[in-house]
């Protein structure tokens, strides 16, 4: 995934450009950056964050960066924000995205006369190299951009800055959002809601799908007017979001709330606790326990001071590790009882297996699991919202692997493993809970889930759970 913030003020914006950059580290791992412009130029700075925060990093360079516009993020793949000098002048620029067809796009531009790219240390293309290679074809940025949107399977959302503002564009399908902030003197750009309240921030706007808009210390004006249909990643609510954020207007920890509650409604078990897997499961476990009636506890918890981040590092068998280390029991909370525990999901299953162990190794005499969402089965194209590299990643493509005989399942085969009514939902269920030594699996539904967000379903995308479009 990854996130950003942007500045555009008439006065001094380092600092709240550092700190709107900073509010969205929970976002990823990986890279930092800030890129700035003002009566010096520009100055860009990027950081490798994997063993320290955003803040750590980047505190020296907040105390030198001067400028009244400015881009930051925080990757969790690719070093950015790039300064690119190309036919439009020089400009900075930062993306949050998912490119499908790096290939056919690579192989087009080399045609049009692009003699290379640089290579990151994996070997790979910088994706947001890439989107300024495309916005370079065209004779403006405007049409560039558009052409962006329109050539990229995938999604593609960024910032692009000039000296003379900045450009925001949102994704086409609007998968991921942009939030326009405003205050006296000054504009932001933001993909998490909240990030501008304490800055001093009041909200101005929510871009939609597709829209582009150039943002000054004066103004905000619409170059490229919102498409009508939208897809925005339902997974922002679920497990991304930081709780304070709302995307289109819902609320990401009231939006949990409603989720543990449809959960609590269709659920027979009686547990002697509910709680939930820290940070995103806590939620969900809240709206359970008050609509069930069982009361919630903190059987465990989560040691922030050096593992702030839950998806760090990105070294498999370190996250293995981390499974086990980060999360510390309450044996008086835990000794011979019957915990229920909610998680925002599960992906491959091992993060989950490791607490569910070590919970029985600290006394529990049962430990039932409801996830928030409904199985992945899935792999997304979307969002990079797993480091999966293949569906067989997926616990529920290996079990259904295993059922089937084969890991060449046909889609309409797929589709009836993803009906919570069908035979072959509850067989993949009851193998999953085997594998993994839970007492008993209840996933939530996706029609409870679709509810709980509250708007309408034909603007969600739900493809990691049914492969729709």
């Amino acid at each position: 995934m990854g996130g950003f913030f942007g500045v555009a003020s008439k006065n001094d914006c380092v600092f709240d450009l550092f700190f709107g950059t900073d509010y969205h580290s929970h976002l990823g791992t990986r890279r930092g950056g800030m890129a700035v412009y003002g009566k010096n130029g520009f100055n860009r700075a990027i950081h490798n964050i994997e063993n320290a925060p955003f803040r750590t990093k980047f505190d020296k360079d907040m105390r030198q960066m001067k400028g009244y516009l400015g881009i930051g993020c925080i990757s969790d793949y690719e070093p950015q924000p790039l300064i690119i000098r190309s036919h439009h002048g020089t400009y900075a620029i930062t993306t949050v995205g998912k490119i499908n067809n790096t290939e056919e796009i690579t192989d087009l531009i080399y045609q049009n006369g692009n003699t290379h790219f640089l290579e990151m240390s994996g070997g790979d293309i910088n994706p947001t190299e890439l989107v300024a290679a495309i916005i370079n074809q065209k004779e403006n940025l405007i049409d560039g951009i558009r052409y962006a949107q329109e050539l990229i399977n995938g999604s593609m959302t960024l910032m692009l800055m000039t000296p003379k503002g900045i450009y925001a564009a949102r994704d086409r399908m609007g998968r991921t959002p942009v939030v326009i902030g405003r205050k006296e003197d000054a504009y932001c750009i933001t993909f998490e809601s909240y990030a501008y309240l304490n800055l001093g921030y009041e909200d101005h706007k929510e871009l939609g799908p597709g829209e582009i808009v150039v943002v000054t210390p004066e103004e905000v004006r619409t170059l490229s007017a919102p498409g009508k249909d939208m897809k925005i990643c339902t997974f922002l609510w679920v497990y991304y979001g930081y709780p304070s954020s709302s995307y289109e207007g819902v609320n990401v920890e009231q939006m949990r709330y409603n989720c543990g509650e449809k959960m609590a409604r269709r659920d027979d078990a009686r547990p002697d606790i509910v709680a939930g897997i820290p940070d995103s499961g806590i939620a969900h476990a809240v709206g359970y326990a008050n609509e069930s009636g069982i009361p919630f506890s903190r059987p465990f918890v989560k040691y922030t001071p050096t593992w702030p981040r839950s998806f760090m590092p990105t070294i498999q068998n370190k996250r293995n590790l981390i499974a086990r280390m980060k999360l510390i029991p309450i044996h008086q909370l835990i000794r011979g009882k019957s915990l229920l525990l909610i998680d925002d999901s599960i992906v491959r299953g091992t993060q989950l297996r490791e607490t569910t162990e070590f919970l029985y190794q600290s006394g529990a005499k049962e430990v039932h699991i409801r996830p928030a969402c409904p199985p992945l089965i899935y792999g997304c194209k979307y969002l990079n919202f797993s480091r999966s590299t293949s569906d067989m990643d997926l616990i529920t493509r290996r079990m259904i692997s295993r059922l089937e005989g084969t890991e060449d399942v046909p889609d309409e085969v797929l589709q009836e493993y993803a009906d919570p009514n069908s035979e072959k939902y509850q067989i993949m269920v009851e193998e999953i809970r085997r594998e993994l030594n839970f007492t008993s699996l209840q996933y939530n539904r996706l029609d409870d889930l679709l509810d709980s967000v509250g708007i309408e379903p034909c603007k969600l995308c739900t493809y990691c759970w049914n492969g729709r479009e």
